[in-house]
């Protein structure tokens, strides 16, 4: 009897190690090693922000950072010309050195020039047959902001202002705008509305384009028919700004959307800025150079990322270790208070055969404010598979 008890049991046990050394070997997790968010150091910097209207600020990369807390929805006015720059250079792209595609002036044309004259709008002179480069029309836009030549545009690329205007508000929304409603191409009704944060993310987006950021640093240009024309912002090359977009005339104040440059720490990194609702445009340059003087001290470029640094491992619980090495330098510009968040995402590996040194799996996601990257990494050590004891044995 015993010996039937013992011989079941012996069985069961056959049985028992046989399943468990066939059975599939887990996938091992990486686990990280690093911090899921972290602070950047430095006390939260006070800005000068006007004494009345709205602003706010942001850089290259880190996009938004700061505003004055008290925006409200109000007219943009001209710097609503940013957008329609935007999607006529995102429908006809144009490189820097590019004219682009030629414009035929029509009656049309001329008869909104005359008539927005007259109620003394800021309009550029055109004539019926003047044929205007894309890279002209542009120019008329942006450096004496020939609220005409939006009008021009518009019908240009999209058939009619109607049109144009449904494609602004789809473009806003597309990039999260959502305190901005355009009604005109021009911002030259009260209805054409915006904020300080929407239009500083307007600005970076719009200053990739390089034939615009190059219109928008010129102080003048000059046109077939209307000859030399002269740049509103007259604040171009202070502060090291370098453009964008005033707007002013609708009894709501004076606006500036503006773009600097330094350099910070060997790097350059464009600063942006927006005041809305300044009693002058005086008022709103002197507004955005404080701003950019307080703003540049603040922000740093720093390390957040060696190469060859351990931000994960692997642990088989059958033993072995391997770290997961990032491969590259990661430096980014800083605004102190703000979070950095990295993430390590990398597959669950089943060992099946040696995972030797150097071998790639997966990235390390680091965001900081708009800025995001994925650093790949590499395994530094081998990893085997399970021996026969192990497969035999767990649990």
């Amino acid at each position: 009897m015993r010996l039937r008890v013992g011989g079941v049991l012996l069985l069961l046990l056959v049985v028992f190690l046989t399943f468990n050394y066939f059975r599939p070997v887990p996938a091992v997790a990486a686990t990280a090693s690093i911090p899921r968010a972290s602070t950047i150091s430095g006390t939260i910097p006070t800005l000068p922000w006007p004494a009345v209207g709205s602003a706010a600020v942001g850089t290259s990369g880190l996009g938004l950072i700061a505003t004055s807390g008290n925006e409200t929805p109000a007219p943009a006015a001209s710097v609503a010309k940013v957008m329609t720059a935007l999607i006529i250079l995102e429908d006809k792209p144009l490189k820097k050195t590019e004219q682009g595609p030629t414009i035929l002036i029509t009656d049309a044309d001329v008869q909104v020039y005359q008539s927005e004259k007259a109620e003394q709008q800021s309009v550029v002179e055109v004539r019926t047959g003047e044929q205007l480069t894309e890279y002209q029309a542009l120019q008329g836009l942006l450096i004496p902001s020939g609220n005409n030549i939006a009008f021009t545009l518009a019908n240009w690329d999209a058939g009619s202002v109607a049109a144009f205007v449904v494609k602004m508000n789809k473009r806003a929304k597309a990039l999260g705008l959502s305190h901005t409603t355009f009604a005109d191409p021009a911002g030259a009704v009260a209805q054409t509305v915006s904020t300080p944060s929407d239009l500083v993310a307007l600005g970076i987006v719009a200053m990739r384009q390089e034939a615009l950021a190059q219109i928008v640093a010129t102080s003048d240009a000059k046109l077939p028919v209307a000859g030399t024309v002269y740049n509103v912002d007259y604040a171009l090359g202070q502060s090291g700004i370098i453009g964008i977009k005033t707007g002013s005339g609708l009894n709501f104040g004076a606006n500036f959307l503006f773009a600097a440059s330094a350099n910070i720490g060997g790097f350059t990194i464009t600063m942006f800025g927006c005041v809305m609702g300044q009693p002058t445009l005086d008022r709103a340059f002197a507004a955005a150079k404080a701003l950019i003087a307080a703003m540049q001290p603040q922000l740093r470029v720093a390390r957040v990322l060696s190469k060859y640094v351990a931000v994960g491992s692997y642990e088989p619980p059958w033993g072995g270790h391997s770290d997961l090495l990032s491969t590259a330098n990661v430096d980014l510009v800083e605004w102190p208070g703000m979070i950095l968040r990295q993430t390590v995402r990398a597959p669950a590996l089943a060992i099946e055969k040696p995972v030797p040194p150097g071998t790639s799996e997966g990235a390390l996601h680091i965001v900081l404010g708009d800025y995001s990257l994925d650093v790949p990494l590499t395994t530094s050590d081998p990893l085997y598979p399970p021996g026969r004891f192990w497969r035999l044995t767990r649990i």
